[in-house]
């Protein structure tokens, strides 16, 4: 009993560690709320009224949600950077309140700043949060010059309480997020191999099903692997230590994908298209579940849950033989001789498994340090060798391609925004002054949020969307919790904590529902100032609607960003990175110079996931544009199959020359050209609908998988896989230039 139930709560810990990756999530939100618990009972000591209990409760909040920063001495600094910063702006606020006209010239000037404030990183964007929440605040509370002394006291505890959760209750250390994050991946690495067990066993009906939720852990171990990518910096010792992980996550991470698309293809008909993996709706492949009654079905099926089970636990921290047992049997399949019979795709994901075993077996490592070696068989023996001089062989490196020319003037996207909001403000100003006198700072609040994050006409259209339709759920809720707390001032403040939780755990999943948590709490905050009516949720749906208006009129009149242009932008970022790794890769494959092939791949990765998130109005479902939806997701859809085969490439290449098993040819360079320049025109395409360049066709690279057109003796697997890798990026290329209509040249053109 005891044994299964430390099995029960580790599966709920893989589980947790799984739906929130570092606890991220769950840290932001428990901070915010213990910040805010705190500060309330600072300032009811102290018995401080209402009001300043609400200025106290704001106050903390935007002080912990604002510090973004991953190192502790750089959040002690913009923290205390901060509190001067707030008080003035809330002095500001008092100062100016009977001069109604120059306060309103001096937020509209605030809330320029802020936003402006974003290009100096995450200290300008946190200060710019800050100055502009706080005036908020003294709006909300109605702040005069003889109230200042005790919100000076209010906001300071707030500040005070909130770096006492931060570096003493609730701390974050970057490698303690970093050792999170690595436990998020295991166990969303579990998560997917046990989606692809579903994918092999799904009949003809469940298939569809089957293939999204493999489709949804990938990406989410994805996600997750750029999540590590972005804190190796900080929360690993040395250079050394960080290449040697990003190696080790970027091996797993495509053995992990790689395993999927041999068991889609071992249950089709023909090879499947990797491009099925990354495209909603994508046709199914035609085919049927593999024969359950045959052995090699049985010995499939035990070895991927045997693969399941062993990617969470380390051998080293489990006794007894079992777990090395399993592991040494997975890393046999590296070995021809220990095949089951079976076809030829059964083989291919049997080859597969012993691939990942490898991979996991080196991320353990990386993990947790040299292991007991025991009880190892020479395959394993085998692989431990290899897995050691790829690590000898790994060394800082240097920092691949270089600076981007930056944007001067109204062209840089920071400076565009703060002018767009400075005048949608304004406008939400005069609006909302006609709506009501003493409630005009929503529309303005409403403003100002939809610019956040977003850096186009379509993306602040889709945000407005979500906020409003959050909010008028929230205004339900708001009116139906006000009857019910009534009057009861720790119940309603307990309220708020628990929707302050909700907003800032839902905050990266769902904007509509952060939406809806926020308008929720204030309309218990309305209670609780004994301001609230049916009425006055009314008018926030009003004040929300008409910010919603200023936001997107500001945006699609003054220096506009146009979704299509700014999608365009990103895409021709994308294509000039895939094309950098592509190069490089297939360089160093042919024989060229070591270069930073992972940190490249990475970058792609990056730009390829600010062109996910910037195409989301095209691809949203409620667009009307049906056409060019599925336009848009076939080229993201089409650019991920590309980085795959492109991130292959890399971490293969990266293993020489000292992979044993692995030798450079220069034959595969001029194969690599051509992908380039197809790339390239494609890119010159995007750039400039007159450009003429086409892409070229040419001898498939497959055919240089036939025996003996690469000479004796035979290549081995490795070498048919980079080939293969190669063969899928040049056709993934034309399939691109399809949808973004670039010609096709005749050979010899």
């Amino acid at each position: 009993m005891r044994v299964a139930g430390r099995s029960g709560r580790v599966k709920a810990g893989e589980r947790i560690a799984a739906s929130d990756p570092g606890l991220l999530r769950l840290t932001a939100g428990l901070r915010t709320t213990v910040s805010i618990a705190l500060t309330l009972a600072a300032l009811s000591l102290l018995r401080f009224d209402l009001s300043h209990l609400v200025a106290g409760a704001i106050a903390a909040m935007v002080a912990t949600f604002a510090i973004r920063e991953k190192e502790r001495a750089r959040q002690a600094v913009t923290l205390a950077l901060g509190l001067p910063v707030a008080l003035a702006s809330v002095s500001l606020s008092a100062l100016l309140s009977s001069h109604r006209v120059a306060g309103d010239v001096l937020f509209v000037g605030l809330i320029f700043c802020a936003v402006y404030g974003r290009r100096f990183g995450d200290r300008g964007t946190a200060l710019g949060l800050i100055v502009f929440q706080v005036y908020f605040l003294s709006l909300f509370v109605g702040a005069t010059v003889h109230a200042l002394p005790g919100l000076y006291v209010a906001i300071t505890l707030a500040f005070a309480c909130s770096a006492v959760v931060r570096f003493a209750l609730l701390p974050q250390s970057p490698s303690g997020i970093l050792d999170r994050l690595r436990q998020a991946f295991l166990a969303r690495l579990a998560q997917l191999i046990s989606a692809q067990l579903a994918l092999l066993d799904a009949g003809p009906e469940d298939l569809p099903k089957a293939l999204e939720e493999v489709r949804r852990r990938t990406a989410a171990l994805h996600e997750t692997a750029m999540m590590i990518q972005g804190r190796l910096e900080e929360g690993t010792p040395d250079q050394a230590v960080a290449r040697l992980l990003q190696r080790r996550i970027a091996d797993a991470e495509i053995a992990a994908e790689r395993l999927g698309l041999l068991l889609l293809t071992a249950r089709s008909a023909e090879r499947a298209d990797t491009l099925t993996l990354h495209l909603p709706g994508a046709p199914v492949p035609s085919g049927r579940p593999l024969p359950e009654r045959e052995e090699a079905t049985a010995t499939l099926h035990r070895d991927l849950e045997a693969l399941r089970l062993l990617v969470p636990r380390s051998v080293s921290q489990h006794p007894g033989t079992a777990l090395s047992h399993v592991r040494n049997r997975l890393l046999g399949y590296r070995e021809e001789a220990n095949l089951p019979p079976a076809p030829a795709a059964v083989q291919d994901v049997f080859r597969g498994i012993g691939e990942a075993g490898r991979a996991f077996l080196g991320l353990r490592i990386a993990l947790d340090g040299p292991q007991d070696e025991s009880d190892d068989t020479p395959e394993t023996a085998r692989s431990r060798e290899e897995l050691d001089a790829e690590d000898a062989a790994i060394d800082g490196g240097e920092e691949a391609g270089g600076q981007e020319a930056e944007a001067t003037g109204l062209q840089r996207l920071t400076t565009r925004a703060a002018v767009q909001v400075a005048v949608g403000s304004a406008l939400a100003i005069v609006g909302g002054e006609f709506l009501s006198s003493q409630r005009w700072y929503w529309a303005v609040l409403t403003c100002w949020i939809v610019f956040i994050n977003t850096a186009s006409t379509g993306e602040i259209l889709v945000k407005s969307y979500r906020r409003l339709v959050g909010t008028v759920l929230g205004v339900v809720a708001g009116i139906g919790l006000a009857g019910l707390v009534g009057h009861h001032t720790w119940t309603a403040f307990a309220l708020v904590l628990l929707f302050i939780f909700a907003m800032f755990y839902t905050a990266p999943l769902s904007y509509m529902a952060m939406s809806f948590f926020v308008t929720a709490m204030l309309g218990l905050l309305y209670t609780l100032l004994h301001t609230y009516s049916a009425s006055v949720l009314l008018l926030r749906i009003e004040e929300t609607l008409l910010g919603v208006v200023c936001g997107i009129v500001a945006a699609a009149l003054v220096l506009p960003v146009r979704t299509d242009r700014r999608t365009n932008e990103l895409l021709a970022t994308v294509l000039a990175r895939l094309a950098d790794v592509t190069e490089a890769a297939v360089d160093q494959l042919s024989g060229g110079p070591v270069a930073g092939l992972l940190d490249r791949a990475r970058d792609l990765d990056q730009a390829l996931a600010d062109l996910r998130s910037s195409a989301q109005p095209l691809t949203h479902p409620i667009t009307p544009l049906r056409a060019r939806r599925d336009t848009a997701r076939y080229v993201v859809a089409m650019l991920e199959t590309c980085a795959y085969h492109a991130r292959s490439l890399a971490a293969t290449a990266e293993l020489l020359p000292e992979h044993p098993s692995i030798a450079a040819d220069p034959r595969l360079r001029e194969a690599g050209r051509r992908i380039v320049r197809n790339i390239e025109a494609i890119a010159a395409h995007v750039t400039d609908e007159r450009s003429t360049a086409g892409i070229e066709t040419g001898p498939s690279i497959a055919s240089m998988l036939k025996p003996g057109t690469l000479g004796a003796p035979r290549y081995d697997r490795v070498t048919d896989r980079v080939l293969r890798h190669l063969q899928r990026l040049d056709e993934a290329v034309a399939g691109l230039a399809r949808p973004l209509h670039v010609p096709t040249l005749t050979p010899g053109a």
